[in-house]
């Protein structure tokens, strides 16, 4: 039997291949964003052949629907689940929202409107991570992945409070189909039209109806677990099916695809499926190029998403680039901490194209050299220790 901390040094091992997915797609995603306030001329050319923040967040999303289902299903226990994801996604996001905090209090006016109009709903929707499936304007530009995000770990428990969590290919072949046909073209008025007392009826409602079903799945057992189940699943769907928010319905769905196809990809790698059967997962990709049709940026970075992941895959084994691993440790800081620094630098540079190219690159590099500071700090006083709190809580609890 191994020791803990030898068991402990194998599973880092086995796992670096993801940190360092994780630190490539942050890289992307910082240069996405960089190109407008800081290399506007690059911009439109970059991106008519090649989308780097649809590349890296694609990345994310197969990455995330590799290792989080299996997470769940390793502890078997939907409570130590959630405790391990709020101490890891909401610290860091508290930090993010004190920075945007800082920004406004220092004269910076990027908040939009309905932050001034519809605080309340905009609060509920952003605690709850759905804001996006909301029709909300998000906090900060990037948070919109976040929902996403929220979606499939909502769907993960409803599936597996109802033991159908493994029907991974399925699932992901399904919202493919429903991509592909066009769902999600309901009015999305039903929740952000006729003023701010809709939306927050509706933000209420939705919240009601998620945390009834995560106290019955929580709490309950038999019958009441899995109407549980059911009310998150039917919620989540429902979601999925109004939003036209961005990146808009097909993509929406398609990430959804994307995750499940990863769960799939490791229910291969485990054994749990022949790696031929996994390979029913190839019409994901396939439609997102070919939804993307007449976008080739999008389609280009699509494609080489899904062949990172998989040379990546095919490389598990072999040693990894440790700044990637170690970026990868920090990625979650530095996806959420970078637009701030940029739109820092926006604001003191509204016309950047009337500043010198090498007084900007050397901004680009001072930006990348505080962020990968500012993330290493987060991790080391916010992240880590809340990670530790919720090890402690789950171990209390168990």
């Amino acid at each position: 039997m191994l020791t803990a901390p030898v068991a402990a040094r194998q599973t880092g091992r086995r796992m670096a291949w993801l940190d360092a997915l994780r630190g490539l797609a942050a890289l992307f995603v910082v240069f996405e964003h960089a190109l407008q306030p800081l290399l506007p001329e690059a911009r439109t050319p970059v991106k008519a052949v090649f989308e780097p923040g649809w590349y890296g967040v694609t990345v994310f999303f197969l990455v995330s629907g590799y290792i989080v289902p299996a997470s769940l299903e390793r502890r078997g226990d939907v409570r130590a689940f959630w405790v391990s994801r709020f101490f890891r996604l909401y610290p860091p996001l508290a930090v993010c929202a004190v920075g945007v905090l800082l920004l406004s209090a220092a004269g910076w006016d990027g908040l939009h409107i309905w932050w001034g109009s519809r605080p309340v709903s905009l609060t509920a929707g952003h605690l709850m991570m759905l804001q996006n499936l909301l029709a909300m304007p998000n906090l900060v530009n990037v948070l919109w992945t976040l929902s996403y995000e929220m979606a499939f770990y909502l769907l993960l428990t409803a599936m597996f409070s109802l033991g159908l969590h493994r029907r991974s290919i399925a699932y992901a072949l399904a919202f493919t189909a429903a991509a592909v046909a066009g769902a999600g073209v309901l009015p999305v008025a039903l929740l952000s039209a006729g003023g701010s007392g809709r939306m927050l009826t509706a933000t209420l409602v939705v919240a009601a109806l998620v945390t009834a079903g995560l106290a019955a799945v929580l709490a309950g057992s038999g019958a009441v677990r899995r109407a549980g189940a059911i009310v998150i699943g039917v919620t989540v769907l429902g979601l999925l099916a109004v939003n036209q928010s961005y990146p808009g319905p097909w993509q929406g769905l398609l990430i959804l695809a994307t995750m499940f196809a990863g769960t799939a990809l490791y229910r291969a790698e485990q054994g749990q499926i022949p790696w031929g059967r996994a390979g029913w997962v190839a019409p994901v990709p396939l439609a997102g190029i070919w939804l993307a049709r007449g976008d080739l940026g999008t389609q280009t970075a699509e494609a080489a998403a899904w062949l990172t992941f998989v040379a990546a895959m095919a490389l598990r084994h072999r040693g990894m680039p440790r700044v990637l691993s170690w970026l990868g440790l920090v990625s979650y800081s530095v996806y959420l901490l970078h637009p701030l620094l940029l739109e820092s630098v926006q604001w003191f540079w509204p016309e950047p194209s009337a500043v010198p190219l090498g007084a900007r690159l050397s901004a680009l590099a001072g930006v990348v050299a505080a962020l990968l500071g500012l993330s290493a700090l987060t991790w080391r006083f916010v992240e880590a220790p809340a990670q530790r709190l919720g090890r402690r809580l789950i171990s209390a609890g168990g």
